[in-house]
């Protein structure tokens, strides 16, 4: 048996698909047309322990770890979500860890936060006023990272905070950030030295603050649920006492996370090639034309079964990658047994990276080839399959774009 499939893990799909039938179905087209979810949704799925999935108890969290959080992901959009309900449920995901793993940092918790690591009393801080009331349902947060110049060059962010006592002085701006109009707050990542000179502290800046400015909500070609906006910061005040972790270590935290992210996209691309791949199987056994079903053609079983092929390759190399992320998050990184001769963390890397790709490789062409083989009717709104061919298109550009990912795996083949 597969770690991945275990009995608890089965009956973590189950309460996944059953929480999608009952409370999202239903909604989520209004919820497309709208622009956002509702924040009750946010407090349904804590009380059924999906929002903490991921995040360990002793911060509010349900427990579980990275492969948990994958399958939840995975049979969220199989039951009939979407990428863009992923993007605009589970935001925590990315605003979150961070406040955690610093806070199990000091107390020698596991990698990454999300698996161990009890706070100590002076970090209650964060995680009492940000953590516990996000993984309860009670709050949403967002993670600020990219700006309007500065695309995937996080070491070049230019939104500087300069100190001022027991307070940060924050001034920039910040675009692209999923959630950031329903936000209570934002985990933002800010430059402590000149612009773009790489020194990053990441700070929770909280909705309200003076100074601090919700722009306009962009409008996107897919990701319709998810709201995204534009965060202005002019002279904003923060606490000494909202920064996460250690000044200057905002850098490295960024880039301990992004395995997660990149695989929790990998995860969406890989699911959504599936529900496609089974929304068309569906399609083509009921759609008649010129007398018989379409599945009864070769030309139209051979394509399904190469979508088939792609989506569950796609599947099974990104369910490896993550179960070599997870394991040493568990062992803690000193246990970790790294391939001969590789350079410490560098295999990891360039995995993940890979695994990404290789998933919205697949996702882009089963989208693409589902929306055909459902004809006109796969270009309406409502055609599932329209949705997610919308939606894949963002998932080769969050969390590092496919190029960024070719020049990850470059550096690892030693080019």
């Amino acid at each position: 048996m597969s770690i991945v499939d275990t009995p608890e893990r089965r009956q973590l799909r189950e309460l996944t698909r059953a929480f999608v039938t009952r409370e999202v179905l239903p909604h989520l087209d209004d919820w497309e047309r709208a622009g956002e979810v509702p924040r009750a949704l946010h407090a349904t799925a804590a009380k059924l322990g999906l929002l903490g999935i991921g995040f360990p108890e002793s911060v509010g969290g349900s427990g579980g770890d990275l492969l948990d959080s994958i399958i939840v992901t995975e049979e969220l959009i199989r039951s009939g979500g979407s990428s863009g309900l992923v993007a605009a449920l589970f935001t925590h995901g990315i605003a979150l860890p961070h406040m955690v793993a610093a806070a199990g940092a000091r107390t020698g918790g596991s990698l990454g936060g999300r698996l161990g690591g009890t706070p100590p009393p002076a970090d209650d801080g964060l995680i009492e006023r940000y953590v516990r009331p996000t993984l309860a349902g009670t709050m949403i947060g967002a993670l600020a990272i990219t700006e309007p110049d500065g695309g995937s060059d996080v070491a070049g962010i230019r939104t500087t905070a300069r100190r001022d006592g027991d307070h940060y002085v924050v001034n920039g701006s910040k675009t692209y950030i999923t959630s950031g109009h329903r936000a209570d707050f934002v985990t933002t990542a800010v430059c402590t030295d000149f612009p773009g000179s790489g020194e990053l502290t990441l700070l929770v800046i909280d909705k309200g603050s003076p100074g601090f400015t919700v722009g306009r909500r962009l409008e996107k070609l897919g990701w319709h649920c998810s709201d995204t906006a534009e965060l202005s910061f002019v002279d904003v005040r923060v606490p000494v006492a909202n920064r996460i972790g250690a000044e200057n270590t905002g850098f490295l935290a960024i880039m301990q996370h992004f395995a997660a992210e990149r695989l929790s996209l990998a995860t969406q691309a890989y699911a959504t090639a599936q529900r496609c791949v089974e929304l068309a199987v569906r399609w083509c056994r009921d759609r008649e034309t010129f007398g018989r079903p379409l599945a009864s053609r070769q030309l139209v079983r051979h394509r399904l079964a190469e979508m088939h092929t792609r989506a569950e390759a796609a599947r099974s190399y990104v369910h490896e990658v993550a179960i070599r992320v997870a394991r040493p998050l568990q062992l803690g990184a000193s246990d970790a047994a790294p391939r001969p001769g590789a350079v410490a963390g560098e295999p990891v890397v360039t995995e993940v990276a890979m695994a990404k790709n290789v998933a919205v490789a697949a996702c882009d062409q089963v989208v693409d080839q589902a929306l055909q083989l459902h004809g006109g009717f796969g270009y309406l709104r409502d055609a599932e399959v329209e949705r997610h061919y919308r939606d894949a298109r963002i998932l080769g550009i969050g969390g590092g774009t496919t190029e960024i990912m070719n020049e990850i795996i470059a550096k690892g083949m030693g080019l």
